[in-house]
């Protein structure tokens, strides 16, 4: 099977889309899913073997406003999950734009980039396909306002 997936920080950190998380969990071990996808009904994939725990922070893919509450908090728990030592996949349906913005945001708040652009860059050299729409970029400016 062809990894689809990205780690974010190595061993720690993993980025993807729904798709991904069987092998997030599988391979990776991730301990914890954090589900961007405001449509998801339960996690996108059910390990029989290993406990995960799942949590959804539902973005809107679609919105006019910024969200930057919600941007901030599933920002915030991938780097609380990462300080308290466990492996945390995130994910939205096709892991470009929640994804990307929540990989760009994640990027800044562990302090592996100063400012926004040199955020993105970082990102998309880890996972090429993200593309961040312009409200998604208006959160981060907002929840970053240094960077």
């Amino acid at each position: 099977m062809t990894k689809t997936y990205q780690a974010l920080v190595d061993g720690q950190i993993y980025l993807g889309g729904a798709d991904d998380v069987e092998q997030m969990i599988n391979e990776a071990n991730c301990e914890v899913i954090v589900d961007l996808r405001e449509e998801a009904t339960g996690i996108a994939y059910q390990s029989p073997d290993r406990q995960v725990q799942w949590i959804q922070i539902a973005l809107d893919d679609h919105a006019r406003t910024t969200q930057e509450e919600v941007f901030k908090q599933a920002i915030d728990q991938v780097v609380d999950s990462y300080k308290q030592g466990k492996k945390v996949g995130f994910h939205c349906g096709g892991g470009k734009g929640r994804t990307g913005a929540v990989a760009i945001g994640t990027l800044l708040a562990l302090g592996k980039a100063d400012t926004l652009e040199e955020s993105e860059r970082l990102a998309k050299e880890i996972r090429p396909v993200i593309s961040i729409k312009d409200a998604q970029r208006e959160a981060l400016k907002h929840i970053f306002p240094n960077a």
